[in-house]
């Protein structure tokens, strides 16, 4: 019994040390799952770093090729600084030539006025004296209506004294020489009357002659510049035929902008100066033969489409002003006297094509040559 019991103690450290092994493997099993979930915690903020690292990476690219763009830009601005600089000194000095040349345009525009003032003086004292003539003839008709009146009367008193002629022969002498003094009386006012009447149809004649010849003179030299402006634009066409945009319109020239000008410029390109120098050309073949005495001038009149400019210019206004002057200055340059040009700027509110297509605001930037009278 002794053997079996201490059997049976032997048999029962098994249970014990299974359970042992058991709870050795959980613990192990337990850090291995430790082990594990850390390392996958590591490996996932190791990623993140990583993702950061290349975000900051990316936002550093990005820093540097803004820092470049901007740099590029700065450079960009200082340079159309420098070309904004330039061109208000070009248009300083156009607004110099333009205030001389409104200043001599001013003083010409006085002398006609004087002149017109000293025309309008001589019909007025014409006028004044017609109306004088007028009223003296009144005055006179008036003198003989009296006279005819009294004649009358004197007629009927000497009726009446006939009956009476025995008691008054002497009354009746008496009255018969009052009434042939009456008689030349009247004929000599009819004559007066006659000859101002002839004297007021002259002054009348005199007034409508003149008139007449002032009328005839000015259709004269319209006529004559119609004619000249007709062989300015002939001999420009010829010299221009080789651009199938050129046309003529009445009594305009038209010559598109692009002929002349790079886009949203007012600085003639080698081809519009080779252009405006045809145009310098057929005008001195013109101006030969027009006479000094004619007041004339070629009137350069810029326009734009529609559309509105945000670059050199601040508007429309600004470039078809500054594209006529330059073409004016081109001119001037060529030989043609400053006093026969005028420039004026009309923008886009002067269309020849209503239309929104290119080819409508191709026709509306254009440039117009008017030969006209001052």
């Amino acid at each position: 019994m002794l053997i079996a019991s201490r059997r049976r103690r032997a048999l029962d450290i098994w249970p014990g040390f299974v359970d042992a092994l058991a709870a050795l493997l959980m613990v192990v099993i337990f850090v291995l799952l430790l082990f594990s979930l850390g390392q996958f915690l590591l490996n996932d903020a190791l990623i993140g770093r990583d993702a950061a690292l290349s975000r900051l990476r990316g936002q550093m690219d990005s820093l540097s090729t803004l820092l470049a763009q901007t740099r590029e830009e700065k450079q960009q601005l200082e340079e159309r600084l420098q070309g904004v600089s330039g061109e208000l000194q070009s248009v300083q000095a156009t607004r110099d030539d333009l205030q001389a040349q409104v200043a001599a345009l001013t003083l010409k525009a006085h002398n006609v006025e004087l002149a017109l003032a000293a025309l309008q003086l001589e019909l007025n004292t014409s006028r004044s004296e017609l109306a004088e003539q007028q009223e003296l003839n009144e005055q006179r008709v008036a003198e003989i209506a009296a006279l005819e009146s009294t004649r009358g009367d004197l007629q009927v008193k000497l009726e009446s004294s006939r009956e009476e002629a025995s008691r008054a022969r002497d009354a009746s002498g008496e009255l018969n020489r009052q009434l042939a003094a009456l008689n030349e009386q009247i004929t000599r006012l009819n004559s007066a009357l006659a000859v101002s009447e002839s004297s007021l149809k002259d002054k009348t004649l005199e007034v409508e002659n003149l008139g007449a010849r002032l009328n005839e003179a000015l259709v004269d030299k319209v006529e004559e510049l119609a004619a000249y402006r007709s062989e300015f634009f002939g001999k420009l066409h010829e010299a221009l035929q080789d651009n199938p945009d050129v046309r003529i319109e009445g009594d305009r020239f038209l010559l598109p902008s692009e002929v002349l000008f790079p886009s949203a410029s007012a600085e003639l390109d080698e081809r519009g100066q080779r252009e405006i120098a045809k145009v310098a050309k057929s005008l001195k073949d013109i101006m030969a033969k027009i006479p000094p005495d004619m007041d004339w001038v070629l009137r350069v009149d810029g326009h734009t489409d529609r559309r509105p400019i945000r670059r050199v210019f601040p508007s429309n206004w600004e470039l078809s002003s500054a594209r006529a002057t330059s073409i004016v200055k081109d001119l001037i340059a060529e030989g043609i006297p400053p006093e026969h040009l005028v420039a004026a700027g009309f923008a886009q509110y002067h269309p020849v094509d209503s239309g929104d297509t290119e080819e409508a605001y191709k026709r509306n930037r254009r440039i117009e040559l008017k030969l006209t009278s001052r």
